[in-house]
């Protein structure tokens, strides 16, 4: 199951990210970056295989505080197409 994870603190990166949540034995962690910068947007997905530990780890992680900010932790969402293309 992809879990997102949102609110985090700017300082973590996704070996951090991938510790925090290394009781739920996380296949991948990837922290979502702005493309121009490449600094942090503030949130990233984590996949966990077994549907149980990711229930755990949302029951377990949403809310937690983590440098004063409190995670938002849920099942991920499929990406909803953006139309980019211009209007005239």
């Amino acid at each position: 199951m992809k879990l997102y994870v949102g609110n985090l603190p700017w300082s973590i990166d996704e070996n951090g990210l991938k510790e925090l949540f290394a009781n739920f034995t996380v296949e991948e962690a990837v922290l979502i970056k702005d493309r121009y910068s490449g600094r942090s947007k503030g949130f990233g997905f984590v996949t966990i295989a077994d549907d149980e530990a990711a229930g755990k780890a949302i029951s377990e992680m949403n809310e937690k505080e983590l440098e004063g900010r409190k995670l938002t932790v849920s099942e991920a969402k499929p990406m909803v197409p953006r139309d980019n293309a211009s209007r005239d």
